[in-house]
């Protein structure tokens, strides 16, 4: 008879076994729903001693009505979708996935800008139109000498540098959090939002969603960067004001954009159509579909680490990844991302 109850919130996976494997022999029933609105689990709120999520939200509303739950492991790195004080509030332990999709997140960066500074949808589109000619894709730049300006520099930023620089790229970074010596040793420039701007040739994102970072790139900032350059966003959508980059971009304040996300984050609506967006209208726009940090190995080990901390906590043991504090244990909280992670 099992011990205890799983209330897995919603997942993209084929199935569950790799969480059954892990749990269902430390008597732990799983109960798995599809989740796009918090509300959808109120019904489950009583009998759950324990909450994974992927994309759902996991809010105060509930977390006032789970008496018996004691963690809410997210699988990833980002816990802005988890209420993290209203779960410390209700002594409820929080814990997150972290370092398991560095390289694949900085890959995909990196990917992206070389798609749009080489000029690849263009160049597919007109192949496959029947035109043969390297007028398609122009005008493109040399990337031997350029700069590229990363927002956020944390162990993904730090990542991206490093694959950025092999190209003979220059590379600065905003990040009002990491330590100058951390900089210098990677051979990075910290510079302050303005030089960022105006200095850049490529901006990275890296950023999480908070207060702080919301609309980071907004219409002002996207004004203030070169007409030649691009934006890729491989941290939160919403930190990049999508009306705005829509505007940018058709009227040539900018390039382009790659972005592995959207401000709205289709994945955690119960509706979307790309009709919502106008950015999906531009040629010049790249969008995947929040993969960033995909690879088979990376979600493996997102799941197998996010099943090992709820093993942990309900067999009374510590967690490794805790993200709050409860109660004067040794705990911390962690910043949800790479701003700075």
């Amino acid at each position: 008879m099992s011990q205890f109850k799983l209330l897995v919130t919603d997942h993209d996976f084929d199935d569950l076994a790799v969480e059954r494997e892990i749990l269902e022999p430390a008597g732990v029933e799983i109960v798995a729903l599809q989740a796009r609105r918090e509300e959808d689990l109120f019904e489950w709120a009583l009998e759950c001693d324990a909450v994974m999520n992927q994309y759902a939200r996991v809010g105060a509303a509930f977390i006032a009505r789970a008496t018996r739950c004691k963690i809410i492991a997210r699988y990833g790195v980002g816990v802005d979708i988890v209420d993290v004080e209203a779960a410390t509030a209700r002594g409820i332990l929080v814990t997150n996935v972290r370092d398991y999709c560095t390289d694949e997140v900085a890959d995909h960066a990196i990917a992206l800008w070389l798609s749009l500074a080489r000029g690849l949808p263009a160049y597919d589109r007109a192949t496959h139109d029947g035109v043969w000619s390297w007028r398609s894709g122009a005008p493109l730049r040399r990337l031997s000498g350029q700069t590229m300006g990363i927002v956020s520099f944390g162990k993904i930023g730090q990542a991206i540098a490093r694959r950025a620089q092999a190209f003979g790229v220059n590379v600065v970074a905003h990040d009002p959090y990491v330590a100058d010596a951390v900089a210098r040793d990677a051979g990075v420039e910290l510079v302050d939002k303005p030089a960022l701007l105006a200095r850049s040739d490529i901006i990275v994102v890296q950023a999480p969603m908070t207060a702080e970072t919301r609309h980071f790139l907004d219409e002002a900032a996207l004004r203030a960067m070169k007409p030649s350059a691009y934006v890729v966003n491989t941290g939160r959508g919403p930190t990049i004001d999508n009306r705005a980059l829509h505007d940018a971009i058709a009227a040539g304040w900018i390039a382009g954009a790659g972005l592995d996300d959207t401000e709205e984050e289709p994945a955690k609506r119960a509706g979307w159509s790309p009709a919502s967006n106008a950015l999906f209208a531009l040629s010049n726009v790249i969008v995947t579909p929040h993969v960033a940090y995909y690879s088979e190995d990376s979600v493996l080990q997102a799941r197998r680490v996010a099943a090992e901390e709820v093993r942990r906590v309900l067999m009374g043991e510590t967690p490794r990844h805790p993200v709050n504090t409860i109660e004067g244990r040794n705990r911390h909280h962690h910043r949800n991302g790479d701003f700075h992670a």
